[in-house]
């Protein structure tokens, strides 16, 4: 049985300041919303975050930026914030930006307890600056090392009491990736069923890899919602 938690206050009690911490989701797309609420309200500050974005000016982990918890951000795309836009051009933040491709397998490599690996992306570019290179079969790869936090913040559809997570279609994302990668693992769900009830076949995160559990209701909310006159 994994430990089930009764308020977001409680499930990131734990998290301090200077932490590393992944979050899931992309764009607002399975974001654990909650959790991100409670560390705006907990107030931790100088804070890693290693997510596909940074959410939007007034949600997700925009809601840290405004605050200035964080302190750098290690990411793939930055479009939909404009205080993240500002706080990056007055040098106010630290911001790794990669491809991707790389951000989701220096995650994936971190959970299989894989130190490093070489990619051809960025080679070529200012990115490859500095980086050991080297060559297999007559085509430049660049070292990339892998990444791992602190903890990491899920978003799933479903739960199991052994911790066995199912991700909601594109939801599930940069989820179970980070689920392996964090030391410990907060998955916010929607629902928590016995075990036995979720189709073995169906199940992304492997309980082993989730820690602690909260049930709660998600805004999912849109970054865009655009509708007909």
């Amino acid at each position: 049985m994994k430990t089930v938690l009764t308020s977001y206050e409680e499930a990131i009690r734990d998290i301090q300041d200077g932490a590393t911490l992944m979050v899931g989701g992309f764009g607002l797309v399975g974001i654990p919303e909650n959790l991100i609420v409670a560390l705006a309200e907990k107030g931790v500050k100088d804070l890693t975050v290693i997510s596909n974005n940074c959410g939007v000016d007034d949600w997700g982990l925009g809601l840290l930026l405004r605050n200035k918890q964080i302190k750098k951000v290690i990411a793939s795309y930055v479009g939909e914030n404009k205080e993240f836009e500002r706080q990056v051009l007055s040098g106010e933040i630290e911001v790794q930006l990669l491809p991707q491709g790389t951000l989701a397998e220096k995650i994936r490599a971190g959970g299989a307890g894989i130190p490093a690996f070489f990619t051809p992306a960025g080679v070529g570019t200012p990115i490859a600056e500095g980086r050991e290179i080297r060559s297999f079969n007559g085509k430049d790869y660049m070292l990339e090392e892998a990444l791992t936090a602190d903890f990491s913040l899920l978003r799933a559809y479903r739960a199991d009491t052994m911790g066995n997570l199912v991700y909601n279609k594109t939801a599930r994302n940069f989820n179970p990736m980070m689920a392996a990668a964090g030391k410990i693992t907060i998955a916010e769900v929607e629902e928590i069923v016995e075990v036995g009830a979720l189709d073995p076949e169906a199940i992304h995160t492997p309980g082993i890899y989730v820690q602690k559990l909260i049930v709660g209701h998600q805004q999912k909310r849109i970054e865009r919602l655009t509708t007909r006159n």
